[in-house]
């Protein structure tokens, strides 16, 4: 239809008609004159209608479903994200209390040896030089760190400072079979070497063959010259196995280091030898068995005696009563 002035009149003169009969209609009420019309419309073009929105309900069907879908998953999405965030949390303050735990240990392990320590924290662990057990610490020159100090935690001996850098340093750990560290018995002083096998127990070699010891003892550092790499008094671990005497100038004995070296987190290397050997001060204190009760039970005597028992008992006290009556008679009666 060509867009011409008869056009655009028939367009104006139709929209008139059309607010005309919507201004009846609604003035109408229910008895609308137009309502016999809309009626027959209805029953005209209703059955396209039902038609028609039989067929597009599914698609608005689906589209609110997408709607709702991307919807939903923005929901699932942020509670995901925030529940990743309370177990991230969770996590660091359970690491974060952990953490406390090993620094106050190794506190007062330090304070008890008397060590001046720099903290540290594990950052890598593997063969960085070519040994079997390492760990990188975060702390080097910058920080005072050189080669051959001791390093320990709150349980005990960790290893020495083998590699020095500007801000990380290497450790050689206590169980590495390049590992050798001189070590003392508690109480009876025998001096051995403790070398690592990596995850079994330590090999201490005692230099008295005929040496008194038992599991259950436990050993130190004896200290190196200069306190480099050792400084005394660092508790190493305790006995686990010992080989029979047999007569040779060394015996072996088998240690089980106090500390773990698969979980190694918090670390001090010590920066100050103590004033004097704190020897045997610097191990835990072992715990008090809990006193034993003892209950003795007296058995009752059998029956017969102890019905001939009471029955004994009931004459001397019969006789004890006569002679009291008796005294009291002599007493009352005139002398001759």
């Amino acid at each position: 239809m060509r867009d011409t002035r008869e056009s655009r009149l028939l367009l104006v003169l139709l929209i008139a008609i059309a607010f005309a009969l919507i201004t009846v209609d609604i003035r109408g009420g229910q008895e609308s004159p137009v309502d016999g019309a809309r009626q027959a419309a209805a029953a005209v073009f209703g059955p396209v209608e039902n038609g028609v929105a039989a067929a597009v309900d599914p698609i608005g069907n689906a589209i609110g479903a997408v709607r709702d879908s991307g919807e939903r998953h923005t929901r699932i999405a942020a509670l995901e994200k925030e529940n990743a965030e309370l177990k991230a949390e969770l996590g660091s303050d359970d690491r974060n209390r952990n953490r406390l735990r090993e620094l106050d240990a190794m506190l007062k392990t330090a304070g008890a040896g008397q060590y001046g320590i720099k903290g540290a924290q594990v950052i890598a662990i593997g063969a960085a030089q070519g040994f079997s057990w390492t760990v990188t610490v975060d702390v080097g020159a910058r920080d005072g760190i050189k080669r051959d100090m001791t390093v320990l935690n709150g349980s005990g001996l960790v290893g020495r400072v083998t590699t020095v850098g500007p801000s990380t340093s290497t450790v050689l750990l206590a169980n590495d079979p390049d590992f050798t560290v001189g070590t003392r018995m508690e109480k009876s002083d025998e001096l051995g070497f403790a070398t690592g096998q990596g995850d079994r127990p330590l090999l201490v070699q005692l230099l008295n063959g005929k040496a008194k010891v038992k599991p259950g003892d436990r050993l130190v550092t004896f200290g190196s010259r200069a306190d480099k790499p050792f400084v005394p008094g660092v508790p190493v671990g305790e006995v686990v196995r010992v080989d029979p005497a047999g007569g040779g100038l060394t015996r072996n004995i088998y240690v089980r280091p106090y500390v773990g070296f698969t979980k190694l987190d918090i670390v001090g290397v010590v920066v100050q030898a103590p004033r004097s050997d704190p020897r045997d001060t610097v191990l835990p204190q072992k715990p008090k068995p809990a006193p034993t009760v003892t209950v003795t039970v007296t058995p009752p005597p059998p029956d017969g005696q102890a019905a001939d028992g009471q029955a004994a008992n009931g004459q001397r006290d019969q006789q004890g009563q006569n002679q009291r009556n008796q005294q009291g008679q002599d007493q009352g009666d005139p002398t001759p």
